[in-house]
């Protein structure tokens, strides 16, 4: 079957221009010559991107939050980790939803700030990543996207409509990557996807039509073309991964021992950071491609047995289990590694978004990434003072802004600042009571 040529008569393409051929669609990113076009279009300004990740079981406020506040703070053991990143990022104390008090269950209410989570009549509100896609309209194929990792699909989400109905989370890789790239009703999309097979990849697929395409542009769309070829290449890489683990024979269980209440007899949820990496990565490359520019990430450490930490090494319990470490000296140490883990996977996606370029910016400087926890401390199942960090965007970071830990500020003043970074115009969202000084743009 031959693949369509995609014509170029004149300098200019459209800007939601695909390859395509075998079934199979690849958005393009933002090119050069598409900026003409970019300029009379509704999202004329230079996109804007907004990442939320929130791990549900929080991390250990000791090692967390910073000494001193301002661009002289004194990073924490955590922030230490992130040294290389720390003009990139701001990070934040004192914030917290009022009212939102219902320990684990606040995970559903992070994005929305709803009060009495699955008490009696609660009703959640619409999320934050939600309600930016309505304001902004159809910019992109995929309004948002709504991710997990581990997650309980049916019970817990970060994304919730207007009328307080959950958006399940996408916890595939490979369902998210074939949504994105291979169309079609069920019979096509499995003929194309055994043609993936034998071919190996999308680009493989795609070269001619690509080859045909890279020959009408400049040398900075070819450069940015190929940098984002080569995002494509390392995702399916890390898919290929993913299968090979999915086929390892398991160990035995020691004779005696059941297995933890919650794993299942795959244990596939024990890779729960190369799962966090993976998703991560998938949520770039929905970025470059320009498929969506909201993403939104559950990492569902609660129901997340025992879990593989640095070196392949099991922790000894569920996340769960030990978030109530009751200073237990061995489950602290495995927290803390797991905190660090969480810093390093964090400080890997800062760099990579900070490698790509998208005219003439970087990719991190037109992204705004969140993460967070409904959990200021999980051992005594405390929703205040919740760890935030707040990178990207471009922002003028480097900083700890600090709000008052006995009466703290409502998380929702910095989602009104996001907002605005987005090209929301709205005076508030949720329970804010305004927006955040202190975070100027560069």
């Amino acid at each position: 079957m031959n693949t369509p040529h995609i014509h170029t008569s004149s300098s200019q393409i459209p800007r939601r221009s695909f390859l395509r051929g075998l079934g199979v669609t690849l958005g393009l990113p933002a090119l050069e010559c598409m900026s003409p076009v970019f300029a009379r279009a509704a999202d004329a300004k230079a996109p804007r991107r907004m990442l939320v990740i929130v791990n549900n079981i929080g991390v250990l406020p000791k090692d967390f939050f910073p000494q001193g506040t301002g661009r002289a703070y004194e990073a924490s053991p955590l922030l230490s980790i992130l040294a290389a990143h720390r003009e990139e990022f701001t990070v934040f104390s004192g914030l917290s939803h009022p009212g939102v008090t219902s320990g684990h269950s606040t995970d559903n209410c992070f994005l929305t700030s709803a009060r009495g989570a699955f008490k009696a009549g609660f009703r959640n509100s619409i999320s934050l990543d939600q309600f930016a896609a309505e304001k902004l309209g159809a910019v992109t194929r995929f309004p948002a996207f709504t991710l997990g990792v581990n997650i309980e699909k049916a019970n817990r989400s970060l994304s919730w409509t207007r009328d307080g109905v959950l958006l399940p989370a996408e916890d595939s890789a490979p369902a998210l990557f074939q949504k994105m790239f291979v169309q079609g009703d069920a019979a096509a999309i499995q003929q194309q996807l055994r043609r993936l097979e034998e071919r190996g990849s999308i680009l493989d697929t795609l070269q001619s039509e690509a080859n045909r395409f890279s020959r009408t542009l400049g040398s900075a769309d070819k450069a940015r073309l190929d940098q984002y070829f080569t995002s494509v290449r390392e995702v399916e890489q890390s898919l290929a991964a993913a299968r090979e683990w999915e086929k390892r024979p398991l160990p035995p269980i020691p004779n005696g021992t059941q297995p933890p209440a919650g794993i299942s007899n795959g244990q596939e949820d024990k890779l729960f950071f190369e799962k966090f990496e993976l998703m991560l990565a998938m949520a770039q490359l929905a970025f470059e491609s320009d498929s969506t520019r909201i993403v939104t990430l559950m990492l569902d450490a609660f129901r997340t047995p025992i879990f593989k930490l640095t070196g392949q090494q099991d922790t000894t319990e569920s996340y769960h289990g030990l978030s109530h470490h009751g200073q237990n000296p061995q489950k602290l140490r495995q927290l803390e590694a797991a905190d660090r883990q969480h810093m390093a996977v964090l400080g890997k996606l800062l760099s990579n978004l900070a490698s790509k370029s998208e005219g003439g910016e970087r990719l991190l400087d037109r992204t705004m990434v969140l993460y967070g926890s409904n959990m200021g401390e999980a051992n005594i199942h405390d929703n205040t003072n919740l760890p935030i960090i707040l990178a990207g965007g471009g922002f003028k970071h480097g900083q700890h802004i600090a709000f008052n830990r006995d009466h703290n500020t409502p998380l929702c003043n910095l989602f009104v600042t996001m907002l605005h970074r987005m090209g929301v115009e709205t005076d508030s969202f949720g329970s804010s009571t305004g927006s955040i000084s202190g975070l100027n743009l560069i």
